[in-house]
């Protein structure tokens, strides 16, 4: 066999290796296996996300903020501003949405929920504020790394964009 193809027939054999371990559980620190329900998981952040857009929806900020790591570690990004801590984050929230026609309608779709262990999930969605009166509707794309803690899942890392209006 020539290299090259050894290198990609080695590559397969150690990604199917990984998708069996991502399978088959995660090893605890004591050695104990425990399966991992992905399909579970995926349902568990969901209803984080609907959770989130319910309070938004209820013009109730500091309940969608619930659902943030309440730590300096938190990470959002909106254009080019990267704010960390939840305080930062919630403080940008109030200033960039000040009364409830700013806030609108906000409906969250084309979710796509990686679940990578029992700790640690990517989201990728798109987010849409149906809005009225002075405000015109706003929408974009949004990633976010979640981790999985004593307190369920919570959002870690938010970069989230504003599409072109």
């Amino acid at each position: 066999m020539v290299p090259n193809e050894m290198k990609g027939i080695f590559r397969s054999i150690l990604v199917v290796i990984m998708i069996g371990l991502t399978l088959a559980g995660c090893e605890t620190g004591d050695g104990e296996t425990i399966a991992l329900n992905v399909a579970a998981e995926r349902t568990a952040i969901q209803e984080v996300l609907m959770r989130q857009q319910d309070a938004w929806n209820a013009g109730d900020i500091e309940a969608f903020m619930d659902d943030y790591v309440k730590s300096d570690t938190l990470r959002f990004t909106s254009g080019a501003t990267v704010r960390y801590g939840w305080d930062a984050a919630l403080d940008r929230y109030y200033t960039t949405y000040p009364d409830r026609g700013a806030m609108g309608q906000l409906t969250f779709s084309d979710l796509a929920i990686d679940v990578h262990s029992e700790e640690w999930a990517t989201v990728f969605g798109s987010w849409h504020l149906k809005r009225g009166g002075a405000y015109a509707d706003i929408g974009g794309r949004y990633t976010l790394l979640m981790h999985h803690g004593t307190e369920g899942w919570k959002v870690l890392y938010d970069h989230t964009s504003q599409a072109d209006s």
